[in-house]
């Protein structure tokens, strides 16, 4: 199945989702027993895919490591219990999907179901580390970063003993970013090894037949800038190419629809996108948001080119960050939501978002407390989502708008954000070829205005580049709200379009031709 542009991927914790399902049904469910009233909720959201977080089997040393850490967990799940730790989904034993979970088999019939829905399936990778038990470790040392006795003398948080398949004593590293302590639970992958490459492309070919896609967990790490810093001294001769470069095209060359999601940080986004990520994670615009910062955000979308920004996947939350609800609130999650969802590039959602979830979740533990959930946010959510399935988000050019000062000494201007979705059509003047904005539809042609701030904010939204705005009346309805505001297209053009927006709200204006509507309130 085929990926559209700009895709709504929505993320599920799935250990936990289908515990919370069993409690539900009050029997066991798996994969493969899911109910139909459950999927058909799924796809009833507008999202194009699902990302089912942690399927692959966990590690057994993974899960004795969490244990130990039992008393952290307490925060999210009072009465939390030996069983309910299931280890880390990011120290992989093995890329098979967990019996626990309902096994392959499960998976794939969850898929085709999905498929009946119109929904796609992404499921994670995580290229810098292994589980410290898994099965390389024995049979395919080799593969990792090694050390000496003295390095684990010297340093037993970066490395640690283990055996090979002929029971010797071997010193393997644990896997780490740089700026940080190696992760107890892990093995370090060598990224300068061949046959390890090698090992990841018939991995990932094998995940590419069970799934439509793959976030790639901390994927800068394998780099060769990177990667030659973190392991100096450790990782060998620095490959003629990156890794990425081998490695997606190997997999896109059996799987062509196959998707690339990288999560990304510290200014490498670009370079995962030029060497074959179809979207990286923009952590900036992420914090920007967080901020309230918006000059930041605004000049985060001017220094980006459209093409960067088109291949970015924007979030305000996920499994490693704080839930949106806890650190925006109820009023500011709206327009947050609202920006992410209609900028360029893909939107990122997740499980319990909709519903105003507070608590976020070890990745450790596989189950949740009940949490009362928010309906109008919930309401609000599935609008949004099914505005954003409008096709000029998808075949349309986004353009950022200038907002000048609604009268002089008024400044709260600068607390709005205007961008446009509009439709192109490619006229001939003169004997060459040029893009021509057209409007006339009446659904092509999107206005989102958005106060990001905590104060009330006017301005005028210049709109003097779309002509064919002019010589008509407009109605501009608030697809949010269904309020419709009618409007000239004269002076829209000549003067633009005066905006007056309470804190943390938003608009996003559909331009119908007046004369096609039918009789409604009117402001």
């Amino acid at each position: 199945m085929a990926w559209p542009d700009k895709p709504i991927i929505y993320e599920i914790n799935t250990w936990v989702w289908l515990n919370t399902l069993s409690r539900k049904y009050q029997k066991t469910i798996h994969l493969n027993n899911v109910p139909d009233e459950t999927l058909d909720e799924l796809a009833a959201l507008n999202v194009d895919a699902i990302w089912l977080m942690g399927v692959w089997e966990r590690s057994v040393a993974s899960q004795a490591i969490a244990r130990k850490y039992m008393y952290q967990y307490k925060y999210a799940l009072p009465d939390v219990s030996y069983d309910d730790i299931a280890g880390s989904p990011y120290a992989i034993a093995a890329y098979r999907v967990d019996e626990n979970l309902g096994g392959r088999g499960g998976l794939a019939a969850f898929r085709r179901r999905l498929r009946q829905r119109g929904l796609r399936l992404m499921l994670d990778f995580v290229p810098n580390h292994v589980a410290s038990d898994h099965h390389w470790v024995r049979e395919h040392p080799d593969y990792l970063v090694r050390g000496t006795e003295k390095d684990l003398r010297y340093d037993p948080v970066t490395f640690y003993a283990a055996r090979d398949k002929q029971r010797h004593v071997i010193v393997v590293a644990h896997g780490r970013d740089p700026y940080f302590p190696g992760w107890s639970d892990t093995a370090q992958v060598n990224a300068f090894n061949p046959d390890l490459r090698r090992a990841i492309v018939d991995t990932l070919r094998d995940i590419g037949e069970q799934c439509d896609g793959v976030r790639c967990d901390m994927a800068m790490l394998l780099l060769n800038s990177v990667f030659v810093k973190t392991w100096a001294g450790y990782n060998g001769k620095m490959p003629q190419y990156d890794f990425w470069v081998e490695i997606i095209p190997q997999v896109k060359e059996a799987h062509p629809e196959f998707l690339f999601v990288a999560e990304a940080y510290w200014g490498l986004e670009s370079t995962l996108q030029q060497q074959g990520f179809d979207y990286t994670y923009d952590k900036r615009l992420y914090d920007r948001i967080l901020e309230g910062n918006v000059g930041a955000i605004r000049q985060h979308l001017l220094s980006n080119s459209i093409p960067f920004l088109r291949h970015s996947i924007n979030f305000i939350e996920n499994h490693d960050e704080r839930r949106a609800y806890d650190t925006l609130g109820p009023i500011k999650s709206r327009p947050a939501a609202t920006l992410i969802c209609t900028l360029p590039g893909a939107a990122l959602l997740h499980d319990g978002q909709f519903e105003a979830h507070r608590i976020k979740l070890p990745v450790q533990i596989g189950r949740q407390m009940d949490e009362t959930p928010d309906t109008d946010l919930k309401a609000f959510y599935q609008l949004l989502l099914q505005e954003t399935r409008s096709p000029i988000y998808r075949t349309g050019e986004w353009r950022l708008l200038d907002v000048a000062s609604a009268w002089r000494g008024n400044y709260s201007n600068n607390n709005l954000l205007a961008y446009c979705w509009h439709s192109v059509e490619s006229s001939v003047q003169n004997g060459s070829a040029s893009a021509a904005n057209t409007i006339g539809s009446g659904d092509d042609f999107r206005l989102i205005v958005i106060n990001l701030t905590d104060s009330q904010a006017q301005g005028i939204v210049g709109l003097s580049a779309f002509h064919d705005i002019g010589g008509q009346d407009w109605s501009l309805c608030d697809v949010l709200t269904q309020v419709r505001y009618p409007r000239q297209g004269n002076e829209l053009v000549d003067q633009g379009l005066y905006i007056d927006l309470p804190p943390f709200q938003m608009h996003i204006f559909r331009f119908e031709p007046a004369m096609a509507q039918s009789p409604v309130a009117e402001w």
